[in-house]
């Protein structure tokens, strides 16, 4: 593969030594292999099916995935609500904050922006009647830059990372946690899912529903598909900016092609998008996704394979 022009290279490579198989995506060069054992291979096909139909078969898993999030998002939710001592508009918007952070928390220690199972791993130390301010002096500690930080402040709180952007801003109620619910968050939503595996775009509207228990009375866990998304947005500029792209690959003028390419990446970072009935963001999450995917294949060709943008790739579509 190294020796074929960038321009040609895979989106994935697999390899099989006969008891294993190993699956790199050629879109996160720095990420860690995927692992499929051969005895698995009967219950595990489906994450090689995107090897006869890789669009279909890996957006259909995307959406089993983030359902599934969705789900137990919607029995945190419920149990939560049980919790708060009443159903006021300020009362569910603090739940809904909450929801959002834990889900954050619990995104953050499967794809790298915490450690491996950290938020579990710091929540588990705690009694169930404890858990409420656990999480609220870890709300406190992510909001809060790490040279602001108390120097008396414990071991564990200490490792985690500052979270910009303001999402753990805002002073919340937390309400009271039962012994179930602690075990619903730390076992099925923490140990038992892997959230790193869910499709930013499907989630978000399949979250926002979670959060409207309107929408879920009426049994619509409702969201645009990605295919739908793409008959919108690849006529309106995205075939255009591929297109662009080709010409550009295709120029024989090295010096001419590498200021090209700078031009183009340019153009891209200068880009704005408006949906005025836009949701969860779901047409801009897979707008933001798909110019990405364009602009890192600039970046390959303009460096001709060397550079060094790390596993925050992976991490970037949440945002």
């Amino acid at each position: 593969v190294a020796n074929m022009p960038l321009s040609q290279h895979p989106r994935w490579i697999v390899t099989c030594n006969f008891s294993e198989f190993l699956v790199y995506d050629m879109e996160q060069p720095n990420g860690e292999p995927e692992q499929i054992l051969l005895e698995n291979l009967g219950k595990e096909y489906y994450r090689l099916q995107f090897l006869v139909d890789l669009k279909s078969e890996h957006i259909s898993k995307e959406m089993q995935v983030s359902m599934k999030a969705g789900e137990i998002v919607g029995r945190i939710y419920d149990a939560l609500l049980k919790q708060y001592d009443d159903n006021s508009p300020e009362a569910l918007r603090w739940l809904n904050i909450l929801c959002v952070r834990i889900v954050f928390c619990l995104y953050a220690e499967d794809a790298g922006v915490f450690r491996h199972d950290q938020f579990h791993d710091f929540l588990s130390r705690y009694d169930a009647d404890d858990i409420r301010r656990a999480l609220s002096d870890l709300f406190e500690v992510l909001n809060t830059p790490l040279e602001k930080r108390s120097k008396y402040l414990k071991e564990d709180l200490k490792a985690f990372p500052y979270t910009n952007g303001g999402l753990f801003e805002e002073a919340i109620e937390i309400p009271q946690f039962t012994e179930e619910l602690k075990q619903t968050l730390l076992q099925n939503a923490s140990l038992d899912f892997d959230w790193s595996e869910i499709s930013p775009t499907i989630f978000g509207a399949v979250f926002e529903s979670t959060l409207n228990p309107e929408t879920r009375r009426s049994g619509g866990m409702h969201y645009t598909s990605i295919e739908n998304i793409h008959k919108v947005i690849d006529p309106l500029f995205l075939n255009d900016l591929r297109s662009e792209l080709d010409g550009i690959l295709e120029e024989k003028v090295e010096k001419t092609r590498l200021r090209r390419l700078d031009e183009y990446q340019d153009k891209l970072a200068s880009l704005t998008f408006l949906d005025p009935a836009c949701g969860s963001g779901n047409f801009l999450t897979e707008t933001y996704l798909s110019l990405r995917r364009l602009e890192n294949e600039a970046i390959r060709e303009r460096y001709h394979g060397q550079y060094q943008i790390g596993a925050f790739l992976r991490l970037m579509t949440l945002l």
